[in-house]
């Protein structure tokens, strides 16, 4: 199965709830052709970062482009710079992620925040999967893309931006309830992930949601 045909041009509109007010500079982590950053509004001077090819087409959407992954871009990247650092299904990719997102407070300027996107390990197809089927199998892409290095729940999330040094200020479900067909098994799993979810009080409520999106703020306010 191949990735889909966006997956590195997607505008992401299910992320601009979580985009601040206060976007005049702007870095982008894995901005892919820079689809995202194409919707964004009132961006002065915009960063981007992009191992693939896309990076190339990228270039349109941005001040400047650095080809190449994070850890070799970093190097040229003004410090306590930004306003807004994001960061769409970038962190589960990243081979020391608690270093990768602690890191990202030096790049980030008084009073700027981290928006960003990531799977949701919890998932209903996914949990059904592995909890029903006895399975844990790979994809090209989804929550089991075979490139994710690192899965996280809510929890796992809160927690994880805590001890690297970020105030969340806001994260919640985002693509709820989505199907990657419109097979009879797909709709019998969404009906499940529904019935789980009444009749134990609302407590697998997660499990609804493809991903999580949030905002979170270097503790202190980077002062």
């Amino acid at each position: 199965m191949l990735k889909p045909e966006n997956y590195y041009n997607s505008e992401r509109p299910e992320m601009l709830g979580f985009v601040p007010s206060r976007r005049t500079r702007v870095l982008e982590i894995g901005c892919g052709e820079g689809g995202f950053m194409s919707t964004l509004t009132g961006v002065e001077e915009s960063w981007g970062i992009e191992p693939s090819p896309a990076a190339e087409l990228a270039k349109r959407h941005f001040t400047r482009v650095l080809e190449g992954t994070f850890d070799e871009a970093k190097g040229m990247l003004p410090i306590r710079h930004f306003d807004l650092v994001i960061c769409n299904d970038v962190i589960e990719h990243m081979l020391d992620h608690m270093t990768f997102i602690s890191s990202l407070k030096n790049y980030i300027a008084p009073g700027g925040v981290l928006i960003g996107s990531i799977p949701n390990v919890r998932f209903y197809v996914n949990m059904f999967q592995y909890l029903l089927a006895r399975d844990w199998r790979y994809r090209q892409y989804g929550v089991l893309d075979n490139t994710h290095l690192a899965f996280f729940t809510y929890k796992s999330l809160k927690r994880t931006l805590k001890q690297q040094g970020f105030k969340v200020i806001k994260i919640r479900g985002i693509n709820t309830d989505h199907r990657f067909s419109g097979s009879v098994l797909s709709w019998v799993s969404l009906m499940g992930a529904y019935i789980l979810v009444a009749s134990t009080a609302g407590y697998f409520w997660d499990i609804r949601h493809l991903q999580f999106g949030f905002q979170a703020a270097p503790m202190g306010g980077n002062e």
